[in-house]
């Protein structure tokens, strides 16, 4: 049996490759426009981190106040959900101010790197359709068209407030866990990345906790629906979920212009945005591109076959 494969796998077995597995979601969670669900899926632990995620119920609460503690960590899979949440937030706190550096000091270069990324996972996801139908089809179109609509919206930005911490931390979480929805960038179009990035940056407890808490109820509520998605109506979920992935690549194109009226950007070629700012930076960027794909299909041969 492969390494993280099982619930009754030994945390020190578990450590090293699903830690791993964590620094790679976290590192995707926190950039808009790349969703740590997709890196879940490359690198195969997807399905059991909803499954995971799932088991928290009514019938593991009773056995906590019961104190079966065997049976509760047997239902949760805690050892993997502790290491990966381990490593997600390692990743989070170390990476956040480098992220961020970039995000203003080298745009292009970074969204490239990403564009590269997402580009290998849409194909790598569109693999595992293992049914093409007339709704697996609707649902890649529909993912596309709902990705790409979400990448063009103007921000609705919310008003900085201890609730606001709690709504964002609920819608974002639920991208989070779709690959090719970046919860990042759902944190944008509320208006509130930077200010959850912040709290980060400076630990600022009560608005972390509160975007901590909202992210939990976000999670138990959505992960049910998405699991059960993926147990009745294996094909179409996947092919809904390559569809968000091949919209959000609007999302990361490099090249954009400045944010207009309505704070919205729109991709340009790289010849028209060299134009408009000076250079395109095209040859580093397509090297980034080709990295980031290299990179994701690396992983898809080291990891991808755990849950096929």
């Amino acid at each position: 049996m492969a390494e993280g494969d099982s619930p009754e796998t030994p945390v020190i077995a578990l450590f090293p490759g699903i830690f791993l597995r964590g620094v790679l979601m976290g590192a995707a969670d926190i950039v808009p426009g790349v969703s740590g669900g997709t890196m879940a899926f490359i690198t195969g632990i997807y399905h059991r981190l909803i499954t995971a995620i799932s088991a928290f119920d009514v019938k593991l609460i009773r056995c906590v106040f019961a104190g079966r503690w065997g049976e509760v960590f047997e239902r949760s899979d805690a050892a993997f959900l502790a290491t990966l949440l381990l490593g997600i937030a390692v990743s989070v706190f170390s990476l956040a101010s480098v992220i961020s550096s970039l995000l203003e000091t080298q745009p292009l270069l970074l969204w490239s790197f990403f564009f590269g990324l997402i580009l290998a996972s849409a194909l790598v996801l569109i693999r595992h359709v293992s049914q093409w139908s007339m709704i697996a089809l609707g649902g890649l179109l529909f993912g596309a068209a709902f990705a790409a609509g979400v990448g063009l919206s103007p921000a609705f930005v919310l008003p900085v407030a201890p609730w606001s911490f709690f709504v964002a931390g609920f819608f974002a979480i639920c991208a989070m866990i779709l690959p090719g929805i970046s919860g990042s960038f759902i944190l944008v179009l509320l208006g509130m990345y930077p200010v959850v990035l912040a709290a980060i940056e400076t630990l600022e407890l009560t608005s972390m906790g509160l975007f901590a808490a909202g992210a939990g109820c976000g999670l138990l509520a959505f992960s049910r629906l998405l699991g059960y998605l993926l147990r009745e109506h294996h094909s179409p979920t996947l092919a809904t979920l390559t569809g968000f992935l091949c919209g959000s690549l609007l999302v990361v194109w490099p090249w954009k212009t400045l944010p207009g009226d309505r704070g919205v950007t729109f991709p340009v070629s790289p010849q028209y945005y060299g134009e408009l700012f000076g250079s395109s930076q095209l040859v580093l960027c397509v090297a980034l591109m080709i990295l980031g794909f290299i990179a994701v299909w690396l992983l898809e041969s080291r990891w991808g076959g755990l849950e096929r």
